[in-house]
C-alpha cells in the first residue's frame, strides 16, 4: 500500500544544506531589469507602466527573496518517489511490491469479491465469497444482486433480511443453461479483505471500434477531453491515439455521473458499443480513472498521435515570393499549433483588429477550424464552446481584452474542468504595446499564437521583444520582409495549412485584406489577381473592404458572424450583392458628410524639406461618435490629399484630438526620408517623458496617445521631427 515518505514528506528530497544565492549575493532583491522573464527586453516606455524604476528592487527570482539556495539530495527512503510501500496490516515500510509484511502474510486473509459492472455469469466462480445487496425478500430466500447483470437466490426459511441491505454470500451452484446462480450464506470466521474483481478484456482501440462491433462489450483507455452533462447521462468525450468516441453514463438525469472524473485525466471505460445520432457512442458500465505504469503509456501514445494528427498535411503556398518562402516554417508551426489544440481538446480564441485586413484574417481561420471541432465533437454546440473570434479596436492586444480573456478562460477551467484556450492574435501581437497583455496571459502559461504584419521593432537573429512572450510568430519583419504582405494574406496561408478544404472559400480575402490596407507590394497585386479568378475585380474589393470597416464600426464588440460571412460572399451571392451596395451607399455618403466638414478646415504646409504637412483637429472639424471614427476620417482626408497632389509628393497627415493623435504618410515619406512612425514615438517618448506618450502602428501609419494637458508640447514636437526629415 502506497503512502506518502514520513521523512521526505511527500517531496522526495531532502534538505542537506544551504549556500548563498549567486544572483542576489545573499541580498535576497533584484533590480526590476535584472528580472528574468517578466521585464527582460521591455522599454523604459513599458516599464514606466508598470511604476517601476531602473534602482527599483524587487524579490529575487532564483532564491524568491530568501538570500539563499537548498541544496537538495533523493531522500534514500522513498528514493525519490515521495511514496513508500507499507504492510496494509501493520504500516511496516517494505523493500518490495508486496502488499504485507512477511509475518502478516501468514496470517490467512478471507477474500471477498466486490464484482466489476462488466462482469457476468461466467466471471464467478464456485464456492468462493462475494460481496452483493439484496433486491428482493420472499419467504423461502432472498434475490441478492452481485452487479447488474449478476443476481442469485439465497435460499433460507424465514429471512431476516432487507431489501438494500449489504450481505456476503457464497456461490453454491451456477446454472448457465438456465441463467440461474445458487448461493449460499458466506462464513466469515476471521479477517477479510474485499477485492474488485474485473472483467478480464482485451483493450479495444477506439480507432478499431465500428458498425461491426456494435452491441458488444468493450475496453477502452484514454484521455477524457470533454464532458457534458445533458438532461439525460453524462457524456464524456474519450480519447485515445488512434480516434475519438463518446461514453455515455446513466443515472438519475440531468445528475453528474464520476463527480471525481475530470478533463485531462486518463480513465479505462468498459460498456457497450451502440449507436446515437447516427455515431458510435459507448453506454458505459464503468468509468475509472488510471494511474501509473498504464497511465502514462496511454498518455505517451495520445500525445504522440495527436502530434503526428497535428502535423499540417499540405503546406503549399497560394503564390511564389521570397518573403512568404522564408515564412512557411513559421506558418506550419503556426498550423500545427491550431491543429494540436483542436485535438487536444482546449478551446481557440482568435483576436484580431476590428478592420477588413484583421476580419479577414479571424474569419479565414474561424472558416478553417470549425469544420475540425464539428467532426470531432459530439455535443453540437462544439463550434460555440470550443472557438471564440473576438475583434479589437486597438491594432494591438489591450490589457482590456486580455482581462475579459482571462476571466473567462478560468471562469471555464473552475466551473467546467475546460483545458485553458488556445489564443491566436490575428492583425496584432507583435508591437511592444502588446507586451503587458501578453505578458499577463503568459502568467498562466496560455499557449500564444500571433500572426500579424505590424512593425515589431528591432529584429536581432530573427528574434524581437514579444518572442519573450509568445510560442509562434509569424511576421514578415522576421524574415526581411515589411507590413505590405497583410496579416489577412498570412492567415489565409495559415489557415489553408490547418485545414485545406478551406481554399475555395477564402481565396478571394486576401486580395480584400490588400485593398483595405492600402498594401502596396508584388505580393498584393497577386492576391488581387487570385481574387479576380474569383469574379471579384479591385472595384468589387475596395467595396467589400469599405463595408466591412463601416459594419465594424457599429458591431464594436461582436464579431457579427452571420452578416460579416454575407458582406465577405460566403453563402447566398445574391443577398451579398444587395447587402454590399447597401451598405457602400450609405458608408458613400457618410464619409462625404465627413469630408465635407473636414477639408475646408484642414491645414496644410509646405515644409522645406519638400514634405506636405497636412493637420485637422478633429475633435473640433469632424462629426464624433459617428462612422467614420477619427482614425479612417485621417485616412480619408490623407487619400484625398494624395489624390490631388500624387502619390509620388511626400505627404503626412495627422489628426489629432485632446489627447492623441492619427498619422498617415505616403510611401514616398518611408522611401525618401526612411520615415517610421514607430521610431518617432519611442523618440518623442525619451524627449517629453511626463506626457506619457505611447503608440505605433506600421511605418506610415498608427497612432500617438499621450497626456491631454501635454498636447502642444506632444505635436509641436511631432511637427518638428517631419520638419527635421532629411
Amino acid at each position: 500500500m502506497n503512502k506518502t515518505c514520513i521523512e521526505c514528506k511527500g517531496k522526495g528530497y531532502q534538505v542537506k544544506s544551504f549556500k548563498i544565492c549567486e544572483a542576489c549575493h545573499g541580498s535576497g532583491f533584484q533590480s526590476a531589469v535584472e528580472v528574468k522573464g517578466h521585464f527582460k527586453g521591455v522599454s523604459n516606455n513599458a516599464r514606466q507602466r508598470f511604476d517601476l524604476e531602473e534602482d527599483h528592487d524587487v524579490p529575487c527570482e532564483v532564491c524568491k527573496g530568501k538570500g539563499e539556495i537548498e541544496i537538495k539530495e533523493t531522500c534514500p527512503t522513498c528514493q525519490g518517489k515521495g511514496e513508500i510501500n507499507v504492510c496494509k496490516e501493520c504500516g511496516t515500510i517494505l523493500k518490495n511490491k508486496s502488499d504485507y509484511c512477511s509475518e502478516c502474510q501468514d496470517k490467512t486473509k478471507e477474500i471477498i469479491y466486490v464484482l466489476h459492472p462488466a462482469c457476468e455469469m461466467d466471471d464467478l466462480e464456485v464456492g468462493s465469497n462475494y460481496k452483493g445487496k439484496i433486491t428482493r425478500v420472499e419467504k423461502y430466500g432472498v434475490f441478492v444482486s452481485l452487479n447488474n447483470q449478476v443476481w442469485g437466490l439465497m435460499r433460507t426459511g424465514s429471512p431476516d433480511h432487507n431489501v438494500g441491505d449489504e450481505i456476503f454470500v457464497k456461490v453454491i451452484e451456477l446454472k448457465p443453461q438456465r441463467g440461474e446462480v445458487d448461493l449460499g450464506p458466506a462464513s466469515i470466521k476471521g479477517p477479510y479483505e474485499l477485492m474488485k474483481l474485473k472483467k478480464n478484456l482485451a483493450r479495444t482501440r477506439i480507432g478499431d471500434i465500428t458498425n461491426k462491433t456494435l452491441g458488444r462489450t468493450v475496453r477502452i483507455v484514454g484521455e477524457v477531453i470533454q464532458i457534458q452533462q445533458t438532461s439525460g447521462p453524462t457524456i464524456f468525450t474519450i480519447s485515445d491515439e488512434t480516434s475519438t468516441t463518446w461514453a455515455a453514463a446513466f443515472d438519475e438525469p440531468g445528475v453528474r455521473v464520476y463527480p471525481d472524473i475530470q478533463i485531462e485525466h486518463i480513465v479505462e471505460v468498459i460498456g457497450e458499443v451502440n449507436q446515437h445520432g447516427g455515431k458510435i457512442q459507448i453506454e458505459s458500465e464503468s468509468i475509472e480513472r488510471l494511474i501509473g505504469n498504464e497511465a502514462t503509456e496511454a498518455r505517451r501514445l495520445i500525445d504522440e498521435a495527436i502530434d503526428k494528427k497535428a502535423e499540417p498535411e499540405n503546406t503549399d503556398l497560394l503564390l511564389e515570393s521570397e518573403t512568404l518562402e522564408k515564412l512557411r516554417p513559421k506558418m506550419k508551426e503556426a498550423a500545427h499549433a491550431i491543429r494540436r489544440a483542436v485535438y487536444d481538446g482546449r478551446s481557440i480564441l482568435v483576436r484580431h483588429h476590428a478592420d477588413a485586413d484583421g476580419i479577414c484574417a479571424g474569419v479565414a481561420m474561424e472558416k478553417a477550424v470549425i469544420p475540425l471541432l464539428k467532426e470531432l465533437n459530439h455535443n453540437t454546440d462544439a463550434e460555440w464552446h470550443y472557438f471564440k473570434r473576438a475583434p479589437s479596436k486597438a491594432p494591438f492586444y489591450e490589457l482590456e481584452d486580455v482581462v475579459k480573456d482571462l476571466s473567462f478562460a478560468l471562469e471555464d477551467m473552475e466551473r467546467h474542468g475546460q483545458k485553458l484556450p488556445l489564443i491566436v492574435l490575428l492583425d496584432n501581437g507583435s508591437t511592444e504595446e502588446d507586451i503587458l497583455a501578453l505578458m499577463k496571459a503568459k502568467i498562466y502559461d496560455i499557449e500564444i499564437v500571433v500572426i500579424d504584419h505590424h512593425f515589431p521593432g528591432e529584429v536581432v537573429d530573427g528574434k524581437v521583444e514579444v518572442d519573450e512572450y509568445v510560442d509562434v510568430h509569424v511576421n514578415p519583419y522576421l524574415v526581411g520582409g515589411d507590413s505590405q504582405i497583410t496579416a489577412g494574406a498570412l492567415s489565409v496561408e495559415v489557415a489553408k495549412m490547418v485545414n485545406p478544404e478551406v481554399k475555395d472559400k477564402v481565396l478571394h480575402f486576401p486580395g480584400i485584406a490588400a485593398v483595405g490596407d492600402h498594401a502596396r507590394s508584388k505580393e498584393a497585386e497577386e492576391y488581387i489577381e487570385l481574387a479576380a479568378s474569383k469574379g471579384y475585380d479591385r472595384d468589387d474589393l475596395d467595396k467589400i473592404a469599405s463595408c466591412i470597416d463601416f459594419e465594424a464600426f457599429y458591431l464594436r464588440f461582436m464579431n457579427g458572424r452571420g452578416i460579416i460571412d454575407t458582406i465577405l460572399g460566403l453563402g447566398n451571392r445574391d443577398k451579398h450583392t444587395k447587402l454590399v451596395e447597401a451598405l457602400y451607399k450609405e458608408f458613400e455618403k457618410r464619409v462625404d458628410t465627413q469630408l465635407r466638414a473636414a477639408l475646408p478646415n484642414l491645414k496644410s504646409q509646405d515644409l522645406a524639406n519638400g514634405v506636405l504637412f497636412n493637420v485637422l483637429d478633429v475633435e473640433k472639424y469632424a462629426h464624433r461618435f459617428t462612422f467614420p471614427a477619427p482614425g479612417k476620417t485621417c485616412g480619408f482626408v490623407h487619400d484625398a490629399m494624395v489624390q490631388k497632389h500624387g502619390e509620388e509628393r511626400p505627404i503626412v497627415t495627422l489628426a489629432y484630438g485632446p489627447d492623441f493623435g492619427v498619422i498617415r504618410a505616403t510611401d514616398a515619406v518611408n522611401e525618401m526620408f526612411g520615415f517610421n512612425l514607430n521610431e518617432v514615438v519611442w523618440k518623442l517618448a525619451d524627449k517629453i517623458p511626463e506626457a506619457g506618450i505611447d503608440g505605433g502602428g506600421h511605418e506610415c501609419a498608427g497612432s500617438l496617445k499621450f497626456l491631454e494637458g501635454l498636447s502642444k508640447e506632444v505635436l509641436g514636437a511631432f511637427a518638428q521631427e517631419v520638419a527635421g526629415l532629411k
